[in-house]
């Protein structure tokens, strides 16, 4: 063996102990990287936009796999935890579903009854009136000539929320049968006793307008029956 060929094989066998040595080096790495990352674990994404207040189904996430030391405490682990709940917000597309973003449905007590009536977009919900929000539902109606003044009611107090449509136009036909200029509205359901899903029936057919007031947490639980109908000669 000549020097030429004695230097290519020095040269070979540098080239396989680098080699070598780049590739337990790579090892090294990745030893230390699933050290620190740990196993992984199930985890939930949103496919696509969830508006606030639906209700969830399971084809409205994806499951995706991701490290469990980086997963967060609330993340939902497991879709069974979504059966009977709605979106508190607006779920954005390939965010990781959490348990902070999903609450149950409220549901009805023992006595009561479901009712839903439109409710005009601006004036009586301004996006503010969520499932499960507690407000007192007021009506207006129409004075006549020689007879009771015009006058506003509280119909129901303390009425709970438990669901919130979709935002709906009016028809030209009942905005004009309401004298009503609001051209948008939305579905309000409430959960309420027999006799107040009548009162809400009755202001829904035939007062002037129907509104409703969010009642703030920890606030007055019922109002004096001299508080529940005003007029404007109660202001002279």
């Amino acid at each position: 063996m000549n020097s030429r060929q004695r230097r290519g094989v020095i040269l070979l066998l540098l080239s396989v102990l680098c080699a070598l040595a780049a590739f337990a080096g790579v090892l090294s790495v990745i030893g230390d990287v699933n050290s620190k990352v740990g196993p992984e674990v199930t985890a939930y994404r949103v496919k696509s936009d969830v508006k606030p207040y639906e209700p969830l189904s399971d084809g409205q996430f994806e499951k995706v796999s991701m490290p469990e030391r980086w997963l967060p405490d609330t993340a939902v682990t497991d879709l069974a935890q979504i059966e009977g709940k709605i979106a508190v917000t607006r779920l954005r597309a390939g965010s990781l579903l959490q348990a902070d973003m999903i609450v149950k449905r409220p549901a009805l007590q023992p006595g009561q009854q479901e009712i839903a009536i439109m409710i005009d977009a601006a004036t009586g919900v301004a996006g503010k009136i969520t499932p499960g929000a507690t407000v007192n539902i007021y009506a207006t109606f129409a004075g006549e000539k020689g007879g009771p003044p015009a006058q506003s009611k509280v119909i129901v107090s303390n009425a709970r929320v438990i669901d919130v449509g979709e935002l709906t136009p009016i028809s030209a036909a009942r905005s004009a049968d309401r004298n009503s200029r609001a051209t948008e509205a939305v579905p309000i359901t409430f959960a309420l006793s027999t006799l107040d899903t009548q009162r809400v029936a009755y202001a829904e057919s035939f007062a002037e307008h129907v509104r409703l007031a969010l009642v703030a947490p920890g606030g007055e639980p019922t109002i004096a029956p001299g508080d529940r109908t005003y007029t404007l000669d109660k202001d002279k």
